[in-house]
């Protein structure tokens, strides 16, 4: 076998170690991130901190949690990303299963899969979606984060293609035992699916999770804002008006702003592994088309 020879081993060690150096580049920052949120504020502004904490102290993430506006805004996102995937996961699907049809089963199959697809290659723009947002009466509400993004169509084709793959004697097996579609589709196609669902389901997370513009934009109340959207205001912009003055004067900006983006990266930190084994499968074969 060509996995046996000694041109293929030496391609595998290689490659292997070349990933691992990658994965180490990639965990040292935010490792980095970790030391100096623990650390001393003399030893953060002095920049004396690298891959070990120094004057350990956990001050920064007491601070953070005691304030309200991050508490609030955390929730936020938590709502946000849990209600947004959940929401698009079914939509999604929905249509999904629908346009994966031949179209002697759905007459106009064609049509409606353009009409997506033309979205992904052009959009209202920004004006026109805020005045829609504005019209339907969303502005400082949760739904204005979650319905302008609720169909992401190329998570669509992903599981369009994938629905594609079942076969279609399990389908036919189902109706000759008195199923309809819609019993079809929740007890044959949604279980045999879960690579590619987790798949999409961690892609949604990510882009809720960390979307912020939308949130400067349609949120005008600060207990409204997302994580994210707090962030960016505190970080980027440095405005650091939704901490008490008392805690800015006790803490470096550097210790403060290193634990704030420690916390709003590690729930998706948390997350990726459970859904991990899942992503590559989906991908290929959420990819395949007959």
């Amino acid at each position: 076998m060509y996995h046996k020879t000694l041109p293929y081993r030496i391609f595998s060690i290689f490659n292997t170690i070349l990933l691992g150096v990658i994965a180490v580049a990639c965990l040292l920052p935010l490792f980095h991130l970790l030391m100096v949120s623990l650390s001393s504020t003399a030893a953060a502004n002095a920049g004396l901190v690298t891959f070990w904490p120094i004057g350990f102290t956990v001050e920064a993430y007491t601070k953070t949690f005691n304030n309200i506006n991050f508490l609030t805004s955390l929730w936020v996102s938590v709502k946000r990303t849990l209600i947004g995937t959940g929401l698009g996961l079914l939509v999604n699907a929905i249509a999904a299963y629908a346009l994966s049809k031949d179209t002697h089963v759905f007459r106009g199959r064609n049509a409606y899969l353009w009409y997506f697809v033309i979205t992904m290659l052009f959009s209202g723009g920004l004006i026109p979606s805020y005045i829609l947002i504005l019209k339907l009466g969303l502005m400082n509400h949760l739904l204005a984060l979650i319905l302008p993004g609720l169909v992401a169509v190329y998570n669509m084709i992903l599981l369009l293609n994938f629905f594609r793959t079942v076969p279609k004697e399990l389908e036919e097996a189902a109706f000759i035992d008195g199923a309809g579609y819609l019993r079809s589709f929740v007890s044959i196609f949604l279980p045999v699916s879960m690579p590619v669902i987790a798949t999409i389901a961690l892609f949604t997370m990510v882009g809720h999770w960390n979307a912020y513009f939308d949130g400067l934009i349609y949120i005008k109340n600060a207990e409204n804002l997302p994580l994210a959207s707090l962030m960016q205001t505190i970080i980027v912009q440095g405005n650091t008006t939704s901490f008490d003055p008392s805690v800015i004067a006790n803490l470096s900006q550097r210790t403060l702003r290193a634990s704030q983006i420690f916390i709003g990266a590690l729930p998706i930190l948390i997350a990726y592994p459970f859904l991990q084994r899942f992503f590559v499968k989906g991908i290929v074969i959420g990819a395949v088309k007959e």
